[in-house]
């Protein structure tokens, strides 16, 4: 084994999650992760035309692939079935990135009920998921605290608390001057 293929398998090892392959299975799997890795990657480059995209794509495929693979193995073309997962996934991502500028121009066309700062918009941009999704939700839609609720499937308070630490960074974000019409309390 060369020194680039011992780097590979330590890294494609602790990618799946185990140092040493204890079981006949982790084994297997091991090498079947070695062997198709990277042709697998290669295949989803050449769908999104992003090398970290794909890499991240095939390793997702093959994680969903580790995590059922006492079934996966026995499949006469395991290697078909993980390619066939990766391949979804990426046609996914080019569908929606084919979407994106759709979806961005009718926002901008749509008739908000008031002008957003774009600054608020790149700070909102900097919140976690959830946080991002409250304020969107409340501020933006102008739901009210039980809506946000039911749509992030939280209770009020968690919503609440989402709310109350996205207006604090955002006010960091912002250099705590106004938020930009965004301030009409929870």
């Amino acid at each position: 084994m060369g020194r680039a293929e011992a780097h590979y398998r330590v890294v494609s090892d602790r990618a799946l999650g185990f140092t040493e392959a204890t079981t006949t299975g982790e084994l297997e799997f091991s090498a079947f992760f070695r062997e198709q890795f990277p042709p697998v990657v290669r295949t989803i480059f050449l769908i999104v035309h992003d090398w970290e995209g794909a890499q991240d794509l095939a390793q997702e495929a093959f994680i969903e692939c580790f995590s059922r693979w006492n079934h996966v193995s026995h499949y006469e073309r395991p290697e078909a079935w993980v390619r066939r997962i990766a391949i979804r996934r990426a046609v996914r991502v080019v569908r929606r990135e084919r979407l994106r500028p759709l979806l961005e121009r009718q926002l901008r066309n749509s008739s908000l009920s008031r002008p957003i700062d774009i600054d608020v918009v790149r700070a909102i941009r900097e919140l976690p998921a959830a946080q991002r999704a409250a304020v969107v939700l409340f501020y933006l839609e102008d739901r009210s605290v039980r809506e946000v609720a039911d749509i992030l499937n939280c209770s009020p308070v968690t919503a609440k608390v989402h709310l109350h630490r996205a207006r604090k960074r955002l006010a960091e974000l912002l250099g705590e001057r106004e938020l930009g019409g965004l301030d009409h309390g929870s």
